[in-house]
């Protein structure tokens, strides 16, 4: 669950904000000592922070120049001092977005979901490997060039992965043959010569002509 930090001093709206959070499946928390705005938030680790601009004590200013010392969580500045030297000062202080009070709840909310989307889910997205236009995603497995999805047996994507991740550098035969053995499948040397002709042949299927170059007596590259 996703954990909201609201740094608001007019509890209404702090709670108003909390109780809607709350509903739409977020976690939430109201800060309630304003001296100590960046301990509540390492106590609390959220993934969102919602900040005033006008607190007591320090502004809003002070304390996004705090977090960002220490993370780059998403900040959102909710203010009523919202003309544009105010909003431009804000996205400069570090915050991800501005939205003005008075606010609707359901488009605060909209722009808290779709801010979490950008910055956890997309973080957490599978790798795509690229070279020459084919794709190599590390989360099914696949190969994938001109929109044609390439089979690969488990051996040759570990051999296409070790190479596609040291593209333009030499990977050796017995480098290779240990990203092998990692899958508890003991690869000598003919086999994995066997493996890599196999895989060329899968490659130039598609028209991924010398997509592999071996250097004699020492292993094989991507360049």
């Amino acid at each position: 669950m996703y954990r909201i930090f609201i740094v608001e001093d007019d509890r209404g709206i702090a709670q108003a904000i909390q109780e809607q959070a709350e509903m739409w499946g977020l976690q939430a928390k109201c800060a309630g000592d304003f001296r100590n705005v960046l301990a509540e938030f390492a106590g609390y680790d959220p993934h969102l922070v919602l900040l005033d601009i006008s607190l007591p004590f320090y502004n809003g200013y002070h304390w996004c120049s705090e977090i960002r010392q220490v993370s780059k969580v998403p900040i959102i500045f909710i203010s009523s001092a919202s003309d544009n030297m105010n909003i431009v000062m804000a996205m400069n202080m570090g915050a991800d977005d501005f939205i003005a009070k008075p606010f609707d709840q359901s488009v605060l909310i909209a722009k808290i979901q779709a801010l979490l989307r950008r910055t956890y889910d997309f973080a957490a997205a599978v790798p795509v490997l690229e070279h020459r236009g084919a794709l190599l995603n590390t989360g099914d497995n696949t190969l994938t060039y001109e929109g044609e999805q390439v089979s690969l047996t488990k051996n040759e994507y570990r051999i296409l992965l070790a190479l596609m991740e040291n593209k333009g550098k030499v990977v050796s035969r017995e480098r290779l043959m240990e990203r092998l053995w990692e899958t508890d499948s003991f690869v000598d040397d003919n086999t994995l010569t066997v493996n890599v002709n196999r895989l060329r042949k899968k490659l130039d299927a598609v028209g991924l002509q010398d997509f592999i170059t071996t250097k004699f007596r020492v292993g094989y590259i991507i360049d």
